[in-house]
C-alpha cells in the first residue's frame, strides 16, 4: 500500500501517522508496531513512538510506504 499525507503542520508524530493513515486501528498499536522494530524512517528502524515526521520523509514497514509531503 503507497499512500501520501500531506502534513499541515511542521511534523506530525509518528505514532498519530500510523493511526491516520489507517495502517493500524489505534494509537496503541501504532506505539506496539513501532516498539517491535517494525517501522522504518527513511529506510532505518524508529523506535522513538513520538518521532518527528516531517515533509520528505519516507515511513514504511511490512506492506505499506508513506510519503509525507
Amino acid at each position: 500500500m503507497d499512500l501520501d499525507f500531506e502534513l499541515q503542520s511542521d511534523y506530525i508524530p509518528l505514532c498519530d501517522l500510523l493511526k491516520y493513515c489507517g495502517i493500524t486501528e489505534t494509537g496503541g498499536m501504532a506505539k506496539h508496531l513501532i516498539a517491535e522494530g517494525m517501522v522504518l524512517v527513511d529506510g532505518e528502524v524508529e523506535l522513538r513512538k513520538t518521532a518527528k515526521i516531517r515533509a520528505g520523509q519516507v515511513v514504511s514497514g511490512e506492506g505499506f510506504s508513506i510519503h509525507v509531503t
